[in-house]
């Protein structure tokens, strides 16, 4: 079916106002609740936000050896969560609100209520145990919405989706955590214009990523339907880290209208981009007549991509059908469907990853409506098979941790 913004903006339409906190370390950042024992046989972790208005927390499941689950505790990051002017899940409108980095042995998080980052440091023993790194520090901006690290994760990013928008980078050290690097303050102000919280989904910043050669810092920023497509804020990246004074504006390719989640593609100086208009973009950084917008049939509102080391294919979710797709992109940038995956119908699938564990990939999927991580084990290209389904609302309810399915938010994975 064709996707209009209208409906888009229908599906998840007005909820919560939170306003900025002034940038204070809570006495709770850090503050651990457990809810189950890490297994001996543990590989990794899954971090997700619960992104509740008064406590913002992470909450983190330990990845077992056969890619199962096992939710292990809540910890808190220092601030408050958000939600913008639209009901229902995807309160942020993006993908990323906390990105782990292997090499860093890093967390980092947005409090999109308080204007802040939070950073901790993975225990690679016990990747649910997570311990601050520094203070909280200001977004500078408002509404941080998604974080994304360089690829040695000795810094990071932050992309502001309020009133104040635009990207601040921070270096990392080892004692006062996040650090903020001059020359990467950078707004979008003058070609976003929105408030805080923004109207979305449709006219609001998705996602931030490096590119893959860490040259360029790349920002998608969804339009407002076919007559007012999206498009691609890219900054050139120095080797010191600093960013351009100005973007490059790159329009979302002809017949793509609303770009959100992105992956790299590897080896190809390009990015797959989900477009909740039509179903997938592909974005050329070095030649844009190659850029191209894919049609996903029967789709809804496809946000969020990962990519797959072992098949080479990028999985996408619609939140819409709570549907998992699998799309190749071939050598010369073309993409197709594999395979298709549904999930628990009206289960609102949205941030998902990737994560290889003993050899084999699976897929992490937070389903907001059914307050749980959907795990599919990855065969090969064209078969994923769901494993399992790790409840979160009974375990976080018994140790008193708030949880609202309209505002949980973004999902990433580390392995040691």
């Amino acid at each position: 079916m064709k996707f209009s913004a209208a409906f888009l903006t229908t599906l998840f339409a007005a909820s919560s106002l939170v306003s900025a906190a002034p940038l204070e370390r809570r006495a709770g950042m850090g503050k651990t609740k457990t809810m189950g024992t890490t297994r001996l046989d543990a590989a990794g972790a899954v971090y997700f936000l619960t992104n509740e208005p008064d406590v913002n927390q992470i909450i983190a499941a330990s990845i077992n050896a056969d890619g199962t689950l096992n939710l292990d505790r809540a910890v808190e990051a220092g601030g408050r969560g958000s939600h913008g002017k639209a009901s229902g899940p995807d309160a942020l409108f993006s993908q990323g609100a906390l990105k782990a980095s292997k090499k860093g042995k890093l967390l980092a998080a947005v409090n999109a209520g308080s204007n802040t980052v939070a950073l901790f440091s993975i225990d690679p023993k016990e990747p649910t145990n997570l311990t601050p790194l520094g203070d909280v520090v200001s977004s500078e901006g408002e509404f941080p919405i998604s974080v994304a690290f360089n690829s040695n994760g000795d810094r990071f990013c932050v992309l502001n989706g309020g009133a104040v928008n635009g990207v601040n980078c921070y270096t990392v050290d080892s004692k006062l955590g996040p650090v903020a690097l001059p020359n990467t303050l950078r707004p979008l102000t003058d070609a976003l214009k929105t408030s805080t919280p923004p109207a979305g989904p449709a006219n609001t910043a998705s996602h931030i990523l490096f590119s893959e050669d860490g040259k360029k810092l790349i920002v998608s920023v969804k339009g407002a339907g076919a007559d007012k497509p999206g498009f691609f804020a890219i900054w050139d990246v120095g080797a010191d880290g600093t960013l351009a004074a100005a973007f490059t504006r790159v329009a979302a390719p002809k017949g793509g209208s609303l770009p959100f989640g992105m992956a790299n593609i590897p080896g190809k100086n390009a990015v797959l981009v989900t477009d909740a208009g039509v179903g997938f973009d592909i974005l050329d950084l070095a030649d844009g007549s190659r850029s191209s917008a894919n049609k996903i049939d029967g789709q809804v509102a496809t946000c969020w991509a990962a990519f797959s080391p072992a098949t080479k294919s990028f999985y996408v979710t619609d939140i819409g059908t709570s549907i998992v797709t699998e799309v190749s992109v071939d050598d010369n940038l073309k993409g197709s469907l594999v395979m298709q995956y549904p999930q628990t119908p009206g289960s609102a699938l949205i941030d998902l990853d990737v994560a290889s564990i003993n050899g084999k990939d699976f897929i992490y999927v937070l389903a907001a409506n059914a307050t749980s991580i959907d795990a599919l084990a990855i065969d090969s290209t064209g078969l994923a098979e769901r494993l399992t389904a790790l409840n979160i609302a009974g375990p976080t309810q018994a140790a008193g941790i708030t949880i609202n399915a309209n505002n949980l938010q973004g999902l990433t994975t580390f392995v040691a």
